[in-house]
């Protein structure tokens, strides 16, 4: 869903990504710089320190930042590959999973609901991989996208309703995964 903006905000893009790609740090870097940073996020909600959601909120609002950077980096320098994309791909699983394993070792919503969320989710980015396979593209397809589902973390979270926040993103990603595999089944050439 959010990724249909892209093209809206694509000349703010572009000035962020010419001035982060002006250090000369390659894309990669920048999305270390992410997985770090959610990696942060993590710690502090697995932690389950006072103002830890409010902290580690903003940490994974800053990690997605930087989720969005290294493609722009990449994109604004012509340093765009598929040892990069592979690189993001799988760094977003990762600390897409560390986040989750935060919220569950802090106590922050029922282990349950936690599983879920995590399942669900790996299952979103599973379908897009699996479609992509098949030439059927599926960027855009949905309502819970993984930028989605962060922010919904990040954002309910740092308000103090963190098991709220985990039961709404079981409930989208879960749409976004029935969304594509509607969408998949509809355009696989036979």
């Amino acid at each position: 869903m959010l990724n249909n903006l892209r093209d809206t905000l694509k000349p703010t893009l572009e000035k962020i990504g010419k001035g982060f790609a002006s250090t000369g740090l390659s894309p990669n870097f920048w999305t270390a710089v992410g997985l770090g940073v959610a990696f942060l996020s993590a710690i502090v909600y697995g932690l389950g320190i006072e103002f830890g959601l409010i902290i580690g909120g903003i940490l994974l609002l800053v990690s997605g930042f930087f989720d969005m950077v290294d493609g722009q980096v990449a994109r604004v320098t012509g340093k765009t590959s598929q040892k990069g994309s592979y690189l993001d791909s799988m760094f977003d699983k990762i600390a897409e999973t560390a986040i989750f394993l935060g919220i569950l070792v802090g106590g922050y919503a029922e282990p349950y609901l936690v599983l879920l969320a995590i399942t669900l989710s790996l299952l979103v980015s599973y379908a897009r991989a699996k479609s992509d396979a098949i030439n059927v593209k599926l960027q855009g397809v949905g309502i819970g996208e993984r930028a989605e589902r962060l922010l919904v973390i990040a954002i309910i979270g740092i308000i103090g309703f963190m098991e709220i926040a985990v039961i709404i993103v079981v409930i989208i990603a879960a749409i976004t995964l029935i969304q594509r595999m509607i969408v998949t089944a509809k355009n696989i050439q036979e």
